[in-house]
Formats: structure tokens, C-alpha cells, sequence
């Protein structure tokens, strides 16, 4: 049985629309601060949230044991969880600010690639993980894609 394809196309001009013609020009190391702000709340909400489920445990764990309302329970009442959720959400908004006064084609690939840059260090210091040398070269190579585009 075969799917059918289904296919989006979208004009360049709403993909690459130009940033807010009404906004004044942004100054390069304030586009450089906005896009790190997008960038460490995202990637700190991530940690949070991480933070939280490892230390509430398996889900489908307690699922079996409490039912779904315990499952629910143990995440509604963590901390931690909603300390990723309040960063997560203002990493959304400093998102909306970056998109309102920069192009699509820089802040998207820019906040998307470096936030898989900063959790891989987080997820080391914070959490502990095993980030192996091939996560680290990929790393490495995002960098220098996202210097490449900035420049």
C-alpha cells in the first residue's frame, strides 16, 4: 500500500520574508544577544525539564501503579517541571522578539543548531550524561555552519 505524497509549497517570499520593515535596523551585537537569549532560556528549560522526569522517575511506572492521575500527580507537583516550563516559555517569546527584528533564514537555523550545541554541554555538566566524541564533532561542526551563515 502506498501513500500518497503530499506536498507544501509556499512562495520564497514567505519563507524568507525580510524582518519587520517597521522595526529600525538592529544592531549586530544585539541580534548576536537576542539570539543567545533564545538559545540559553530554550536550552536551560530543556535541562529543567530533563531535571525533573529523571528525578520523578519512570512514568509508565507509576502509571501501572497509581494510574494515569498518578502519573499526572508526579509531574504537576515537581518544581522543576515547571521551572522548564517557565523558561521553555519565555525561550518561546525572546523567539517571537528575534523573528519580529531578524530574518528567518538566520535566527531559525542559528537558535535551532546552537541550542543542540548548549545541551550538549548542559546535559554533560548538569546532567551528567555520556556525550561521546562523535556528539562532540557534530557539535563542532555546528559551530562553524552557524559561523559560516553568519557570515
Amino acid at each position: 500500500m502506498t501513500l500518497p505524497a503530499i506536498t507544501l509549497t509556499l512562495p520564497a517570499s514567505i519563507l524568507f520574508a525580510p524582518a519587520n520593515p517597521a522595526a529600525p535596523a538592529m544592531d549586530p551585537w544585539l541580534a548576536a544577544a537576542t539570539i543567545a537569549a533564545v538559545i540559553l532560556t530554550s536550552t536551560t528549560g530543556e535541562v529543567l525539564t530533563a531535571a525533573a522526569m529523571k528525578s520523578i522517575g519512570d512514568l509508565d511506572e507509576i502509571r501501572a501503579r497509581s494510574g494515569m492521575g498518578g502519573a499526572i500527580k508526579a509531574v504537576v507537583t515537581c518544581p522543576l517541571f515547571f521551572a522548564g516550563v517557565l523558561f521553555l516559555a519565555i525561550a518561546f517569546f525572546a523567539l517571537l522578539f528575534a523573528l519580529n527584528h531578524l530574518n528567518l533564514s538566520l535566527v531559525a537555523p542559528a537558535a535551532a543548531s546552537l541550542t543542540l550545541v548548549t545541551n550538549a554541554i548542559a546535559g554533560k555538566i548538569f546532567l551528567k550524561e555520556n556525550v561521546d566524541r562523535r556528539r562532540w564533532a557534530a557539535a563542532a561542526l555546528v559551530c562553524v555552519g552557524v559561523y559560516l551563515l553568519a557570515h
